[in-house]
């Protein structure tokens, strides 16, 4: 029977996937063979014509997992499946579904990492909630929560005593997304607020923007934002947006690395100046623009357009007004991709450095 250690989120958007692609890198140099399976996933993609989650399909490709992809993922959670089940529950299906898939995803394997989908309520209107699928995999569980002191204290608590009711035990917590200038003073007072509750904390992970920045390749598929030009340069990353609401000289100030510019598509003197700084950052091999988005559906002047072409800076053209599209992007929840090469190799580094793998490994054995 391998190992298995079940990883959950106090809330949405903590690192569950940063962290399982973190531990597989480095249990892959402890172990011979690794296994991976997301039972319950909420966002997916049609692949070999099947409904996979992403995160397995991520797994897959980045750690060369050899599994069947629906074993990988056997339940994808689509619109109205909450409301059909609710109307007419079928408990036992769902939990055969998850124990042949581990079955299979397990066999012959020396560990198992098996990646939650929230917190420890989540799956609860369907009678499958984190608590009860560790429960049912005979998992142990890794908790990780986003960064502070008081608040990742008080949601692991509150997740604990979930995983305790359904006998779940806890082998330990990671705290991620730790501002860089407060790290030494949350990791020393998170460790011993947690300790005085006999948890352990596995380790303490810092913020890292990049890995929370999307790239214009992101924006434009999951907003539905076409590419007008510059689809060469898609994976630019985008760490700052600037709105085109400003003369240009004042928007050159606000300019940092990664810089999208969101602006009606007649606004042709921010165009320009978001080009001519792209085309100065090239020159001096920098990175500051990132792209830029041409809000209202507005088309530029043939002229502008032509010189769009030749300059290489991503460009997208929204029907959306300006307000519109600034808030979707600034909600956007940011993914780790197959093609993010440069993200999932800082993940992989992120855990290897900053988790105590060897602690964690005692903890689940």
């Amino acid at each position: 029977m391998p190992r298995k250690v079940f990883i959950a989120a106090t809330c949405q958007n903590d690192g569950k996937t940063t962290l399982s692609l973190g531990l597989i890198a480095a249990f892959k140099k402890r172990f011979a063979e690794v296994g991976f399976i997301k039972p319950i996933g909420q966002r997916y993609v049609i692949e070999e014509g099947l409904k996979v989650d992403e995160d397995s399909l991520l797994i897959e490709i980045l750690c060369g997992i050899k599994s069947r992809l629906k074993d990988m993922s056997p339940i994808a959670v689509e619109r109205g499946f909450t409301e059909k089940y609710i109307m007419h529950a079928k408990r036992m299906v769902l939990t055969h579904r998850i124990k042949k898939a581990f079955a299979n995803v397990a066999s012959e394997k020396d560990i198992v990492i098996i990646e939650g989908t929230g917190h420890a309520g989540v799956g609860s209107c369907f009678d499958l909630s984190n608590a009860y699928v560790a429960k049912m995999l005979g998992s142990k569980v890794v908790l990780i929560a986003s960064g502070g002191i008081g608040k990742p204290i008080d949601e692991i608590m509150l997740n604990s005593a979930l995983f305790e009711k359904h006998g779940v035990k806890i082998a330990g917590v990671i705290i991620n997304k730790v501002l860089v200038d407060k790290y030494n003073k949350v990791s020393e007072l998170v460790r011993r607020g947690l300790k005085r509750h006999g948890i352990d904390v596995l380790g303490v992970m810092p913020y890292q923007k990049t890995l929370s920045s999307p790239t214009v390749d992101e924006i434009s598929e999951e907003l539905g934002i076409d590419f007008m030009h510059g689809r060469e340069n898609a994976h630019n990353i985008v760490n700052k947006v600037i709105v085109g609401a400003m003369e240009p000289h004042e928007a050159w100030n606000y300019i940092e690395d990664g810089t999208l510019i969101i602006t009606p598509g007649d606004r042709e003197d921010m165009i320009l100046m978001a080009m001519s700084s792209y085309l100065l950052q090239s020159r001096t091999a920098s990175s500051k623009i990132a792209g830029i988005v041409l809000t209202g559906g507005i088309m530029p002047h043939p002229t502008i357009k032509n010189l769009i072409a030749r300059s290489g800076i991503p460009v997208l053209m929204s029907k959306e007004d300006t307000y519109k599209v600034t808030s979707d992007v600034h909600d956007l929840t940011v993914k780790i991709k197959p093609d993010d090469i440069n993200k999932a190799e800082m993940a992989i580094k992120m855990v290897e450095d900053y988790i105590d793998i060897d602690l964690l490994i005692k903890k689940i054995s």
